[in-house]
């Protein structure tokens, strides 16, 4: 993954969970970065200090978008990639499109989507500069099948995520710009904080899944950094599941 040294990648949800554990092995393995998120500079950053620049800003906001990306520009002179990662499931409010708050419909569609494609809105102009490069976006196994318990806004939402990746992995394609999908399955990142300290569900979640536990957010950063770098050079357009193979039992 050394080819990372001198690449620069514009990283959502980077404040925690998936899109912080993307963006330290990203840095780690010698990019620079610009990350956003609404959440605090996480500490687990400090030791990649000088190597990217943390906006603290909201991804529905194309004003707030337009000037991060813009970061990418004046601070690394180029833009390679781009991960999305940001989103929101919220169990408590997020129900059944008959029981659902039409509001909170339409804030879970801005945060999982309208904020994607604002960042290739303002993304895919720096990468043609860059002589192209990647998008690797974040949907969920969840808006593959139904759930007689559903979170019908962030099923829909993320099910947008894939549409919008294959029409951008189409229609940036003759720029040497690819663009993929992860699904991640269960893994313990702070969405999932209701089964924090609870060793009995969480046994029972790993022992569901064919490959014997959940995941967790390096397990998605490996997938990502993968997708990212001249490996996956042939791959554009495309949905990787990663999930322990819990889609193939069901």
């Amino acid at each position: 993954m050394s080819e990372f040294k001198g690449k620069v990648a514009f990283i959502t949800g980077a404040g925690g969970g998936m899109g912080l554990a993307i963006s330290r092995q990203f840095l780690n393995h010698g990019g620079q970065a610009i990350l956003i998120d609404v959440k605090d500079e996480p500490a687990e950053l400090a030791e990649f200090s000088g190597n990217y620049v943390y906006v603290q800003g909201d991804l529905t906001d194309e004003a707030t978008v337009e000037k991060a990306m813009g970061l990418s520009e004046s601070t690394y002179g180029r833009l390679d990639y781009l991960v999305n990662v940001a989103g929101v499931l919220w169990f408590d409010r997020d129900k059944s499109v008959l029981d659902i708050d039409m509001d909170v419909w339409d804030q879970v569609f801005n945060i999982n989507l309208r904020s994607m494609a604002l960042t290739i809105r303002h993304a895919v102009p720096v990468m043609r500069k860059s002589n192209g490069g990647a998008m690797v976006h974040f949907s969920t196994i969840q808006c593959l099948r139904g759930d007689s318990s559903p979170q019908d806004a962030y099923s829909a939402s993320k099910a947008g995520v894939g549409a919008l990746s294959k029409s951008a992995a189409m229609q940036f394609a003759a720029d040497g710009i690819r663009s993929n999908v992860i699904y991640p399955g269960v893994a313990m990142t702070p969405m999932q904080a209701r089964w924090e300290g609870n060793d009995e569900i969480q046994e029972a979640v790993g022992n569901a899944i064919p490959l014997g536990r959940m995941g967790v957010a390096d397990d998605m950063a490996n997938a990502c950094l993968f997708l990212l770098s001249d490996k996956a050079s042939y791959i554009t357009g495309t949905d990787l599941i990663v999930d322990g193979g819990i889609s193939a039992k069901l």
